[in-house]
């Protein structure tokens, strides 16, 4: 929390920038990189999305989701690293397997998939979006094997599998000792206990959800682009907060129609406490990719779809290839809000420090920029 409140503040430092033509100038206050800050992860957002815009493939893309039952949720609170890292396996297992049975599709597949711990209410709900090509390569190798029109895998064998799988592993971690429990479920640190706790889930329905997107691969990557850099909840939701509390925007996924979009109050500690259920663990991936797109062999692999496909290669953009003096100023890639000429730094300032820069009476007044 503490670097989210620094963040766009001097306690980070930051750059004075001028305008080469209206000489308007700026502060511009450094954010804080965290992973979980709300305000400053959309660049790292688009970037991730042009890379992964630049290894699409021609073909349909499904939207897949795999989601945990409630009461894994509950004992998720206090073993994210491991439960979410078991549905990150037990999920990219289940459809890679299935997709691998020659009565079902017959090819390996490519999965990039994305955790989300939060409802719209900031509640906890652990799950996955993945995104899918809906066909692959063939298991010799030596064509690709599309998948029928409008059709990837069947949603209740991947429910099942992934049922069994995710159970399977949850019973080895707990007989490992890597889970831990506290206040209503220290109990099922017993391993007849758990169990009997998990009994229950084995009769349940697991929710897959899985359905080509209207809009096409760019719509899905753009849609867990919006997500991959953030957690819980966009500054944009947010519509007020004082004393009384937080006041945001979410939708009732219950309720259909105008009834979908509510507004609710939390109390200010309330609030918090759900923001924090959504941190993750230090240095755990939130993305991650399998099969083809698997990072060892993503290269060669998308190259080799290219070529059964027959579609060309995608070239990269080539570089600039004028090399900037060391002393030159550095230009801001956004242009000027007064008359778009060109934004050059001209002053940079450390953590805790105020910019030396004053403008002459006769420029225009400094803007703070700390949106």
């Amino acid at each position: 929390m503490s670097a989210i409140e620094s963040c766009r503040t001097a306690a980070l430092g930051g750059h004075v920038a001028r305008c080469e033509k209206c000489a308007h100038t700026q502060i511009s206050y450094n954010s804080c990189r965290n992973r979980h800050c709300p305000k400053c992860q959309g660049a790292a957002a688009k970037d991730w999305l042009a890379s992964r815009e630049a290894d699409l493939l021609p073909v349909p893309y499904f939207h897949v989701v795999f989601t945990l039952p409630a009461p894994i949720g509950d004992i998720a609170y206090h073993n994210k690293a491991v439960i979410y890292d078991l549905l990150f396996k037990a999920s990219a297992e289940t459809l890679t397997t299935i997709a691998a049975d020659p009565r079902h599709l017959g090819a390996r597949v490519g999965v990039t998939s994305v955790l989300h711990s939060w409802g719209s209410a900031m509640s906890h709900h652990p799950h996955v979006h993945m995104i899918v090509p809906g066909g692959g390569i063939s298991l010799d190798g030596e064509r690709w094997v599309a998948g029928r029109p409008g059709f990837f895998l069947p949603v209740r064998v991947l429910s099942r599998l992934f049922r069994r799988l995710f159970l399977t592993m949850l019973l080895a971690a707990h007989k490992a000792g890597r889970l831990r429990f506290f206040g209503d479920h220290a109990a099922l640190v017993d391993a007849q206990a758990f169990a009997a706790y998990l009994a229950p889930l084995r009769r349940t329905e697991w929710v897959v959800y899985a359905k080509r997107p209207f809009g096409g691969p760019q719509a899905v990557l753009a849609y867990l682009s919006r997500y991959t850099h953030r957690v819980a909840i966009a500054n944009s939701r947010l519509i007020a907060c004082d004393r009384t509390g937080v006041t945001f925007r979410w939708k009732d996924y219950r309720a259909d129609g105008r009834d979908r979009q509510k507004v609710m109050t939390l109390a200010t500690g309330e609030f918090i406490r759900r923001f924090l259920i959504h941190v993750l663990p230090h240095g755990f991936h939130r993305i991650r990719h399998y099969g083809l797109f698997a990072s060892g062999t993503r290269a060669d692999n998308i190259a080799r779809a290219r070529c059964l496909l027959d579609v060309p290669a995608a070239q990269p953009e080539a570089g600039d290839t004028n090399c900037a003096e060391a002393n030159e100023p550095k230009p801001l890639s956004h242009p000027c809000p007064c008359c778009g000429g060109r934004m050059i730094i001209i002053e940079t300032f450390q953590r805790g420090s105020s910019p030396r820069f004053r403008p002459a009476p006769s420029t225009a007044v400094i803007r703070i920029d700390t949106s």
